[in-house]
């Protein structure tokens, strides 16, 4: 992507399977891990919430949480032209409007949106408030 091409499945599936095995080893020994990841479709994310032994394909009740860095499209064009001008690029902003158009978002899967235009700190208080707020028990 740094050289302005897309990945292709047979580039990104290892990779999200590589990806999957750390979050699994970190499950199994009871850790807390915050992976980044542009998971763009629902079977990105499906790789991902399967890392947890006892999740059932398609239920989207997993262990594995996600968080959406929500931004409009102007405002992650101009983060990507202003990293290219910094010398730090990490892909040209040519290959943006292909990477939203991949965006799969289903409400049923649940996952947390948070304010992109936030600063650092606001947006790890409110992914940690998203993610760790204690639930209701289910009574039964």
């Amino acid at each position: 992507m740094h050289q302005g091409i897309p990945l292709t499945e047979e580039d990104r599936i290892p990779w999200l399977e590589i990806l999957q095995d750390a979050l699994r080893e970190s499950l199994i020994s009871g850790k807390t891990v915050v992976l980044s990841c542009s998971a763009l479709q629902k079977q990105y994310r499906e790789i991902f919430r399967s890392a947890d032994c006892n999740y059932h394909h398609g239920s989207f009740n997993s262990a594995v949480k996600f968080v959406l860095l929500d931004a409009k499209a102007e405002v992650l064009a101009e983060r990507l032209d202003k990293r290219a001008a910094e010398g730090k690029p990490f892909m040209p902003a040519k290959l943006l409007q292909s990477q939203l158009e991949l965006l799969q978002i289903d409400d049923s899967e649940a996952i947390c949106k948070v304010d992109a235009t936030l600063n650092p700190q606001e947006l790890v208080n409110a992914i940690k408030t998203l993610i760790f707020r204690p639930r209701k028990p289910i009574a039964l």
